[in-house]
């Protein structure tokens, strides 16, 4: 699957985002290493700490389903189709390091529809917090 065709999945998850609050729907399509596409929105609640990001919500599903690898995510967002369309969406911190738990670094992460853009996940968490932080003997 090229990254046009992952893009193209997140604008269709976004349009079942929840954003009452912001407005801001975003859409995320992630890849996994079987080939199967896991897709996510955005779940806004009242209690912003409780809202859940497009990103996470597709990486939990596929974690439900059994999937542990994949190659990369497609990630849209913005308050009009159009914005979604022709911008960057960058996952957050926290989406970034959940990402990192089962992905790495030499995960891909593909933004703007329009004018696709990847990114790895290492450049985007350059000091990803990991297994090996744990490691008393570091």
């Amino acid at each position: 699957m090229n990254h046009r065709e992952l893009l193209e999945q997140a604008l269709e998850a976004r349009k079942r985002a929840y954003a009452p609050y912001s407005g801001f729907l975003v859409g995320a399509a992630l890849l996994g290493t079987s080939g199967k596409i896991y897709l996510g929105c955005n779940v806004e609640n009242a209690s912003y700490g409780a809202t859940c990001c497009a990103e996470r919500v597709a990486l939990f599903s596929a974690v439900c389903a059994g999937e542990r690898t994949f190659q990369a995510i497609g990630i849209v967002g913005g308050k009009t189709d159009e914005e979604a369309r022709n911008s960057s969406c960058a996952p957050c911190g926290v989406c970034r390091q959940a990402l990192w738990e089962f992905c790495g670094g030499d995960f891909w992460v593909v933004t703007n529809p329009s004018n696709p853009e990847s990114h790895t996940l290492e450049e985007l968490l350059p000091c990803a917090f990991q297994k090996e932080t744990l490691d008393s003997s570091n």
